[in-house]
């Protein structure tokens, strides 16, 4: 690897990133929050995605100097690509850092993009604004690539040196400087694209793929319910066909799966499609809280308790298991459908940040697990460690004699409950 590296954006994409390439040589880690950098400087990442020990193994310049930038010679831009409320795509992000960069681009450098965009995206709108920005041209006094990110927070078995990366170049010199600097660090391998455009159209039906065999079983699930047959023991026979996918219903939060669809969408209706399936499992997915939220009060209402006075514990708020990551995360959903029937709900999750819940919900806070008690309903939310090892015992007490427990990830079963309802998905 004989290229200045910087990485633009230190989030749970950037941040591994930098940490792997700065194993093997000094790189820039840059970020637009003072604060962010402060607290890699002393050692902290409050992702959870890189251990200290790794991060002090790395040697990084953190820093929120963009003039940095002009000292590499290939930057990698790793910022979110969000949905705003109409779910169309927010490329606010992008398209600064894009401006950023460009106002310090150094001619000869290439820029290489990770967020996860509609194909076209990085040639046709990130393009133009370095262009513009630096006053250099792309493809004579600078270059592009694109190699979308695989990272999965609180994955650590499937981590960033050990997924095989997409790599894609301008040119075909470009792809294989891209392809060799990708290589040093992961050993799995690099996959070379046609082309950007295919790289990024990877991506993004990636996701999209999932999202539809999650919306299958969740609209199963909302089926089997009214036939009163359990979805999960139907998935376990189902499953003992070889070639049966395990997918399982639940909530689908994040900043991918229930995002990057409507990149993707909203691509195709820009050039005159309208997608079917692909926004038919949106709507069940994005759907599925107000669905859980209405499940819980009509079992709340068969075990005799009323709407509004109940109090209702909610276990986990972070979009999934043993990660602190609350993007788009769907029990604040449910917490609003079951607040407008004048339900108390009260959260517990310890795996979440604290301050981060405060910035992304107003204000909104947690309870501790001592405050837990006496409650009408418990919903288990999130399939986080810690819940499991609670065991259902300790979970069954916190509800009233004859309470309610909303197992959505299916941590435990109907029995381990005695004397409570019980339900899943």
């Amino acid at each position: 690897m004989n290229r200045k590296i910087a990485v633009a954006g230190l989030g749970y994409v950037g941040l591994p990133l930098a940490a792997a390439f700065g194993k093997k040589a000094p790189i820039i880690g840059f970020d637009i929050k003072s604060s962010r950098i402060a607290e890699l400087q002393a050692g902290l990442d409050r992702t959870g995605e890189v251990l200290s020990e790794d991060l002090s193994a790395a040697r990084i310049e953190y820093t929120s100097d963009p003039a940095r930038l002009k000292a590499a010679d290939f930057i990698i831009i790793a910022v979110p690509t969000p949905i705003d409320k109409a779910h169309r795509p927010d490329l606010t992000p992008l398209l600064d850092a894009s401006a950023t960069v460009g106002r310090n681009l150094s001619a000869g450098t290439i820029v290489v993009y990770e967020s996860t965009v509609y194909p076209g995206a990085t040639e046709e709108d990130c393009v133009p604004v370095l262009e513009r920005e630096s006053g250099l041209a792309c493809g004579k006094d600078f270059f592009v690539g694109y190699s979308p990110e695989r990272i999965n927070p609180g994955d650590k078995v499937h981590r960033l040196e050990t997924i095989k990366k997409i790599v894609s170049g301008q040119t075909p010199e470009v792809l294989e400087i891209v392809a060799g600097v990708y290589e040093s660090v992961v050993t799995a391998g690099v996959y070379r694209a046609a082309s950007i455009k295919v790289a990024e159209a990877a991506k993004v039906i990636e996701n999209t793929q999932r999202d539809l065999n999650i919306a299958l079983v969740n609209e199963l699930a909302i089926i089997f319910n009214r036939m009163g047959i359990d979805t999960l023991e139907v998935l376990e026979a189902a499953g003992t066909k070889w070639n049966f996918l395990p997918f399982r219903p639940g909530l689908v939060g994040g900043h991918c799966i229930g995002v990057d669809p409507y990149y993707l969408t909203h691509k195709a209706e820009e050039i005159g499609y309208h997608p079917q399936v692909i926004l038919a499992g949106r709507r069940i997915n994005d759907g599925m809280a107000c669905y859980v939220a209405n499940q819980v009060l009509k079992l709340l209402i068969q075990a005799g308790g009323r709407p509004k006075d109940a109090r209702i514990g909610i276990l986990g708020l972070t979009f999934k298991e043993n990660c602190p990551d609350l993007r788009n995360s769907k029990v604040f959903d449910i917490i609003a459908e079951l607040e407008e029937y004048g339900i108390k709900v009260l959260v517990f999750d310890s795996v979440a940040d604290p301050d981060e819940i405060r910035a992304e919900a107003n204000g909104f806070t947690l309870v501790a697990e001592t405050e837990l008690q006496a409650l009408d309903a418990v919903i288990i939310a999130v399939a986080h460690r810690q819940f499991k090892d609670l065991g259902a015992d300790k979970i069954g007490k916190m509800i009233k004699p004859g309470g309610v427990i909303v197992d959505l990830k299916g941590l435990f079963k109907k029995e381990d409950f005695a004397g409570a309802v019980y339900g899943r998905l």
